[in-house]
């Protein structure tokens, strides 16, 4: 790295979206196509690496099946060291990567490095997962806003944040990365919101392997072990939940419903 590279070593972070390959946006697919070396997590569809010239060399970075390719930290290293081998280093993350991705956070440790950066935001699971099944973040009547929450915090500690939720069932809370935590976020709500408030998960969302469960926090938790849901997947909290679509409920992939969250609720 002591001598100057015959081009500019760059970083750009860019959103692969919800999971579905046609939700990438057109900037995104335009940064692939110029990527010198592409750097993508489990969360990306691998379908978008068709959008990369070939002989690129594609590094997976990710996590599946409890196999981590890297740390954070070697994630950074690398981002540096692929830019000043290769150039333009194309960081694709699932959802929108300043969403809970960790994506300010690469750039902040490459621009520390010499490298230029850019970002290209992506949809992110938060809204879309909920919305590809008729749930809404918000809708006039029923929600005063939404709040996007992780459950835990740096330290896997649960976080203060949902108490804070749990006691405001009014605002839709949408959470990323809860499923192994999911019995105490409902323990939670059903303690300070009522065991009555409307919970939704949905698995793969936005993917034809997508799965729905939903119920209310008195029972989500249950219903979402009986149907062997898991990571990844998007925990709805809120009276948006009731404005499911119907052939969300009686598709052939496993979803279940309760029946009288089938109703519109009566809106102003």
């Amino acid at each position: 790295m002591a001598d100057s590279p015959l081009f500019l070593p760059r970083l750009t972070v860019v959103g692969a979206g919800p999971g579905d390959p046609d939700l990438l946006t057109l900037k995104g697919a335009k940064a692939l196509a110029a990527a010198d070396v592409v750097l993508y997590d489990a969360l990306a569809n691998d379908a978008l690496l068709a959008h990369v010239r070939p002989g690129v060399p594609l590094i997976f970075v990710g996590k599946r099946s409890g196999f981590k390719a890297y740390t954070q930290e070697g994630i950074n290293d690398l981002i540096v060291q692929q830019a000043y081998r290769h150039g333009h280093v194309v960081r694709l993350k699932g959802g929108d990567p300043f969403v809970f991705g960790r994506g300010r956070e690469e750039m902040l440790y490459a621009e520390a490095h010499g490298l230029a950066t850019d970002y290209v935001p992506g949809i992110s699971s938060a809204v879309a997962a909920a919305g590809s099944v008729g749930i809404p973040a918000t809708h006039r009547g029923l929600s005063e806003g939404f709040r996007v929450l992780t459950a835990t915090t740096a330290d896997e500690q649960l976080s203060t944040a949902l108490l804070e939720a749990a006691q405001t069932p009014g605002v839709t809370t949408i959470i990323l990365m809860g499923m192994s935590r999911l019995a105490e976020i409902a323990a939670l709500f059903a303690r300070y919101g009522g065991a009555d408030v409307p919970a939704a998960i949905i698995q793969n969302g936005t993917l034809p392997t997508a799965r729905v469960v939903a119920g209310t926090v008195a029972d989500i938790a249950t219903r979402a072990s009986s149907a062997g849901l898991g990571a990844p997947a998007v925990i709805v909290l809120g009276d948006v939940v009731r404005l499911m679509k119907q052939s969300a409920a009686v598709d052939a992939r496993g979803t279940e419903l309760l029946p009288e969250l089938l109703t519109y609720a009566k809106v102003a």
